[in-house]
């Protein structure tokens, strides 16, 4: 599926930020470590300001907050892997900002979360609200974020989905056990591709962005294969 927005879709490790300007609404993307994990911030019209990912390279992320307004009220880390919030410490010491997990993996990070998410929750970020997907299988309290573009976007209504290590170009994420594989493709089908347009872009915490419409006709192939 062609789309003009993926040709801006790759944030080089250690590199400057990509960013999206969808109305009033701002998305910026950094790749901070080697193994390309990228840390998304969101930025609404009033300037209020969520982090998905506080992933490594806390002078990196901080430098990534204070491209937009400079404050961070909260950070919500997509999973429990150690490699998705290496920075979280840090950065929550020298911002305050509040800590937001899936409550199934909240207690495996290195600070204490504020406040734990279940599937259909919402988040409020000024003015936006992201809606919370719940994509059980990678681990069991991931999360995936879904933001709406406004009436002032340049597709409005459009999705973007921002859905750490559970969906990729090309594929769901990482298991370890048929059971967690059929519980995470079932989640990606049901609570993703079923639910959201072919334009939804998807930012995934590690490496390009991608589209809904362009891994859509791969759902079957991915299910035969297992992984």
């Amino acid at each position: 599926m062609a789309d003009d927005l993926l040709a801006d879709a790759h944030a080089e490790p250690g590199g400057p930020s990509v960013v999206h300007r969808l109305g009033a609404v701002t998305v910026r993307k950094a790749s901070v470590s080697r193994e390309d994990n990228n840390a998304y911030l969101i930025t609404s019209g009033d300037g209020s300001q969520l982090l998905v990912d506080a992933a490594d390279d806390p002078e990196r992320v901080l430098a990534l907050v204070a491209e937009g307004t400079g404050s961070l009220p909260a950070v919500v880390t997509t999973h429990r892997h150690w490699d998705h919030h290496r920075a979280l410490a840090a950065v929550v010491e020298a911002t305050a900002a509040q800590v937001l997990a899936g409550a199934e993996d909240a207690r495996e990070l290195p600070v204490a979360a504020t406040r734990t998410l279940s599937h259909g929750d919402a988040i409020v970020v000024g003015d936006v609200e992201l809606e919370v997907v719940a994509l059980r299988g990678h681990t069991p309290g991931s999360v995936a974020l879904a933001l709406r573009e406004d009436d002032d976007g340049p597709q409005p209504g459009r999705v973007h989905l921002f859905t750490g290590d559970s969906l990729f170009p090309g594929g769901v994420g990482r298991t370890w056990s048929p059971d967690d594989f059929r519980m995470l493709i079932t989640d990606v089908e049901v609570r993703v591709f079923a639910r959201f347009d072919d334009d939804t872009r998807v930012y995934p915490g590690h490496g390009d962005d991608t589209t809904l419409g362009a891994e859509r006709p791969h759902l079957p192939e991915w299910r035969a294969r297992g992984w």
